[in-house]
């Protein structure tokens, strides 16, 4: 039987296990990346680990988050980051040189690799040909170390498709379309490969925004094959020689099928507030917009900005609209700027904002109380702008340059009867990618005298070893669809703290309740209760290490997202699946105990487990878990195990190796 391309790259990388469905697999990894809210841990981990020299072929640190430095605690986290790229041997991107996924994808994204990286919204580079998968920061830290990165066998998917995008229509609005067909949840356990005729009539760049948004339909990965446009891409970034060939078999078989006609699709927009609520633009038309923003590491491309520039020439912006830019790198900023773009922009009243991630994560440019915002971005989850009560849109940067020139959300096939003839600007590729290369730095130039830690990096935290014994309070029962923003928000005044895990327990899950932290504490040990898909999102470990901090034993819930569950497991803290009879019958503050011996059912391989409640009435609990995940948990994580396996000869590669 034939491969798919995904297949194709797992069995080149494969380290133990086999290709089937479900079954868990062990791959080598060639590249990783993290960003400064993650990246810190994955420094403090690795060298936790006692290794001294990162194993893979290449390691990128990207400072892109906290890049305004409101804080010193934020400019000493990246004074560390660079030291820690010294001292261990990764390129060091500096604050403001652009979004880790965009700047990885222009300098090192490379089709046939496999890439891990401490942020969701790895995959992008699938856009040409890499299998990159987001992970929690621990899984970083081990497969930098030489360990392999372990993972449910997914699901192979193919996205067929058909035709041409006709005008106006963008690839914005192919992920746009199947979120709204597949949902937040249709891609778990899954990798998305696209596939057909319609594939050759889309740019790199528009193949790497479909992919980025595969990560809110919760896919492991999206991936496209390679071709000549794949090639021509590579040559103009200057990195033609990293260009392989890579097809599915003519006899390749999917585990199923989506087909997508490009040119039946149209303008969509995401209404507020999850990445799913799709609708057609004309159906929202006449809504007054705001604010609206073009950026984001999905749409911040130098040819995701260029068209909103055309739209913008010798125009200016609705005077009860304010319109941000936000290039998703320094290189696209000095591009625009050199060919006169900026200033046309800006002549149109356009407010040009750093190279970062800053207001996908709700730092600057949050929105006003009862308004509207429009955002090329791929998240709008409720107050992750950094105001509770947002709404927020998501689109296409044409859409949203319709609406900043309407002051209110128009489709931009409208434009022409609404504000004369405008052509469809279309997406121009440039001859070539210039910019300055002075804000990456490569290895053996980013040297330190060791790691530099500031007053506000703590240590990792530990838990001990698992007993016999779980339970506690339902200290928290939750909804569906809870994301790692509920868990530990993203806004300027937590952020700072993710590398002191002390201070940042102190807003877990404060968007939920902003009691829960001070009643953990209080309580000294206890359990959650989570409905469907909980912890879906961000790649942030932070969202597992903080509950482990404040005494979370496990995890009752109806389903997990991917990376999370695994983040659970990687902190000791046991991922419980409950059916909804019994979800709907527990309360908070309910006691639940665990019936059976944890460790031994551990051990034994148990998986169905029963559960007692305030002692009153029973049910059972679900724990799906490889025999390695198994011994993680029971070990009370993932830096412990990984010590162990080390000193006994297996896991992480030492050093030297």
């Amino acid at each position: 039987m034939g491969q798919t391309v995904a297949e194709k790259i797992l069995s080149d990388h494969l380290a133990e296990g086999e290709l089937e469905t479900g079954e868990e697999i062990g791959i080598e990894i060639d590249q990783v990346l993290s960003q400064d809210t993650t990246g810190t841990m994955v420094w403090l981990q690795f060298e936790a680990l006692d290794l001294d020299e990162v194993q893979t072929e290449l390691a990128a640190q990207y400072c892109d988050h906290q890049t305004y430095q409101f804080d010193f605690k934020n400019t000493d986290d990246h004074r560390f980051l660079r030291s820690a790229a010294g001292t261990f041997g990764a390129h060091f991107s500096r604050p403001g040189n652009g979004i880790c996924h965009q700047v990885h994808k222009e300098n090192f994204a490379a089709p046939g690799k496999t890439l891990l990286g401490a942020d969701s919204h790895t995959p992008t580079p699938g856009g040409l040909g890499q299998l990159a998968i987001g992970a929690g920061g621990l899984d970083i830290a081990v497969a930098m170390g030489g360990g392999a990165y372990y993972i449910d066998m997914p699901e192979i998917v193919e996205i067929r498709l058909e035709g041409e995008l006709p005008e106006w229509a963008t690839a914005k609005d192919v992920a746009l379309h199947l979120l709204g067909e597949l949902t937040v949840k249709g891609g778990v356990g899954k990798i998305f490969e696209y596939t057909g005729p319609g594939v050759e009539t889309l740019s790199v760049p528009e193949r790497t925004t479909i992919t980025n948004l595969g990560t809110e339909l919760g896919a492991t990965s999206s991936i496209f094959p390679t071709d000549e446009r794949t090639r021509e891409f590579l040559a103009k970034l200057g990195r033609e020689d990293t260009y392989v060939d890579l097809q599915p078999d003519d006899d390749a078989e999917y585990d199923d099928q989506v087909v997508i006609d490009l040119s039946e699709l149209e303008p969509l927009i995401a209404e507020p507030s999850m990445p799913d609520n799709i609708v057609p633009v004309r159906e929202v038309a006449g809504t007054p917009v705001d604010q609206v923003i073009i950026g984001s590491c999905t749409n911040g491309a130098y040819e995701d900005i260029l068209p909103a520039a055309k739209m913008l020439e010798g125009r200016e912006i609705a005077k009860t609209t304010d319109m941000i830019v936000a290039p998703a790198s320094k290189q696209a900023s000095e591009m625009l700027a050199r060919e006169g773009w900026t200033a046309e922009m800006m002549a149109a009243g356009v407010n040009f904002s750093e190279a970062t991630c800053g207001p996908c994560i709700g730092i600057g440019h949050v929105p006003g109380s009862d308004s509207v915002s429009l955002r090329t971005f791929n998240r709008n989850f409720e107050g992750r702008s950094g105001i509770e009560d947002d709404s927020v849109y998501l689109c296409s940067p044409e859409v949203a340059t319709a609406a900043a020139l309407a002051g209110e959300i128009v489709d931009p096939r409208d434009l022409a009867e609404e504000l004369g003839d405008l052509e469809d600007p279309g997406l121009e590729m440039p001859e070539t990618y210039d910019g300055s290369k002075a804000d990456l730095i490569p290895p053996n130039e980013a040297v330190d005298d060791g790691l530099i830690k500031g007053p506000n990096i703590g240590d990792v935290p530990l838990r001990e070893p698992l007993g016999s014994h779980i339970g506690g309070e339902a200290l928290l029962k939750m909804e569906d669809n809870i994301t790692t923003d509920h868990i530990i928000p993203a806004s300027s005044d937590i952020l700072m703290y993710r590398s002191n895990i002390e201070k940042l327990s102190e807003f877990t899950l404060s968007r939920v309740d902003d009691t829960f932290s001070e009643r953990a504490l209080e309580a000294g040990n206890g359990v959650l209760v989570a409905g469907e898909n909980y912890g879906q999102g961000s790649s942030r470990e932070h969202a597992a290490l903080c509950p482990m901090y404040l005494g979370i034993e496990a995890v009752f819930a109806e389903s997990f997202a991917r990376i999370h569950k695994a983040n659970l497991f990687n902190f000791g803290i046991v991922p419980y699946t409950i059916d909804s009879e019994s979800y709907e019958r527990i309360e908070q503050g309910d006691d639940i105990q665990v019936v059976d011996d944890v460790a031994e059912g551990l051990t034994s391989g148990q998986n169905e487990f029963t559960i007692r409640v305030n002692d009153d009435w029973e049910a059972s609990a679900y724990l799906s878990a490889s025999p390695r995940e198994r011994e993680i948990v029971a070990a009370g994580g993932k830096l412990t195990y990984t010590k162990q396996q080390a000193e006994g000869g297996s896991g992480a590669a030492p050093a030297d190796d």
